[in-house]
């Protein structure tokens, strides 16, 4: 039986492979991605994490089904919860605080993105808002998935890894997923390509994500 998750994923799977080959995940992998990238990295997830908190809630507040509005209020708070103590061990790793990364401000893309999740969960539906948020969960799952399998010969970038790649995450996604599948069956054609279409913005993004520290974006002007 076709499941519409197969079908969102030929639309972002494009990126996906981008993302995958990217120089900041290849080096990752075979531990030569330096670490004032991943210094970078981890300081714009520090600013990126609470509007992505903030998008899950407003995704459940949208939900007529109790089940999903438990479900997004519960990873909106474990997000709060469990993300930001990953980030503030890996930033004490380089020798910081999170007033020492907000202090370095957020970059155009941290503040792009988030600030998109925002308007789609808040101003669209309930799957336009289920798109926006999916490509977040889901990349990592499977990037967490696919470097898992070399891991990292640099323990803080396989420490990383193992987050993102671990049975409880991937399980997480999975039933996200089976929730996409649920909504989309119900949905006109016209409501499932606005859903698709934010879903490839945010794949989108999570590229940029990572190239913008590969590149240690910061404001031209």
């Amino acid at each position: 039986m076709s499941r519409f998750r197969d079908e969102l994923w030929q639309v972002v799977e494009g990126v996906y492979a981008e993302i995958l080959a990217h120089p900041f995940l290849t080096g990752l992998t075979d531990g030569t991605l330096p670490r004032e990238v991943f210094r970078y990295f981890v300081v714009q997830e520090t600013h990126f994490l609470p509007d992505y908190a903030r998008a899950l809630a407003a995704c459940g507040v949208k939900a007529a089904d109790p089940a999903a509005v438990q479900r997004f209020a519960g990873d909106a708070a474990r997000t709060v919860e469990v993300e930001h103590s990953l980030h503030v061990e890996l930033l004490a790793a380089f020798g910081m605080d999170e007033g020492d990364a907000r202090g370095e401000g957020a970059a155009p893309t941290t503040v792009g993105y988030g600030s998109y999740l925002l308007r789609a969960c808040h101003l669209g539906t309930f799957p336009e808002a289920l798109g926006a948020i999916v490509p977040c969960y889901w990349i990592y799952a499977r990037v967490g998935e696919e470097l898992l399998k070399q891991s990292s010969p640099d323990p803080l970038y396989a420490w990383w890894i193992e987050t993102y790649g671990n049975e409880p995450y991937q399980e997480t996604v999975a039933g996200v997923l089976d929730l996409l599948d649920e909504v989309a069956a119900t949905l006109p054609e016209a409501d499932r390509a606005k859903l698709c279409e934010h879903a490839l913005t945010t794949a989108r993004y999570e590229w940029l994500f990572w190239d913008a520290a590969w590149r240690r974006e910061s404001w031209p002007v």
